[in-house]
């Protein structure tokens, strides 16, 4: 019997690749990352039992108390972080996840560096790059992401594989369509003109409403709460 969760999933996954298709892609090259902020522990694991694997985080503490409760599910599941990450919480976030999204500053770079030497892994991390220069997001502007990269150079700790961002809020997908572009403009100008070595590979980019313009300007990962789980309270950004 299917599930309201695994229904939305199907039919999620199924205009993922027909938006991959319309962008000259393919559907595997695209990565559905469920948004589980204010999702209950029992949605999440019906997400699981339906197939689904890669899901992000926005706040590190209620992260802690949801993957304490998943029990062995944890170690089959990937987990980004998706929030503002402060430093004093960059250890548990190391801790905890496989991904940080949402670096956007040299000092939370190389702390989170600091910390996954010292647990002896590799964290993936994605520079949030604020393409649009909305004063009401974070990020790097795009002028910066050379030399942010260039600095972060030394750091071992941290696998910088991508490029994220949150473009202004707008009910009407196009609108939302030259940011995406330039997300992925900037990171292919990026590698070709430092060769940066390995060369970004990741854009995250694309939420519930707007996620088919996302991957047809080539994202890569997608973030989705709401067309998964249902509306809830504080689903923006999801």
């Amino acid at each position: 019997m299917q599930t309201m969760i695994s229904q939305n999933l199907r039919e999620v996954k199924s205009r993922i690749a027909r938006a991959a298709q319309r962008g000259g892609r393919r559907p595997e090259d695209v990565r559905l990352l469920a948004v589980t902020k204010t999702v209950p522990i029992e949605s999440i694991r019906e997400a699981i039992s339906s197939g689904q694997r890669l899901f992000g985080e926005n706040y590190v503490q209620d992260a802690a108390k949801k993957l304490e409760s998943m029990g062995d599910l944890y170690y089959e599941t990937n987990w980004h972080f998706i929030g503002h990450l402060q430093r004093n919480k960059a250890k548990l976030a190391v801790q905890l996840f496989d991904c940080v999204e949402t670096v956007d500053n040299l000092k939370l770079a190389r702390a989170l560096d600091r910390h996954a030497k010292a647990a002896g892994k590799r964290l993936s991390v994605y520079i949030q790059v604020n393409v649009a220069q909305d004063p009401r997001k974070s990020g790097l502007s795009p002028g910066e992401l050379p030399i942010f990269l260039t600095e972060a150079a030394e750091l071992s700790g941290i696998d910088i594989c991508g490029l994220m961002t949150i473009p202004p809020w707008d009910p009407e997908p196009e609108s939302l369509r030259p940011w995406f572009k330039s997300l992925r403009e900037l990171r292919d100008k990026t590698n070709a003109d430092l060769g940066h070595n390995p060369e970004l590979r990741e854009l995250s980019m694309g939420m519930s409403q707007d996620f088919e313009t996302a991957i047809e300007e080539g994202a890569t990962v997608v973030r989705i709460g709401t067309a998964l789980f249902g509306q809830r309270e504080c689903s923006i950004g999801s």
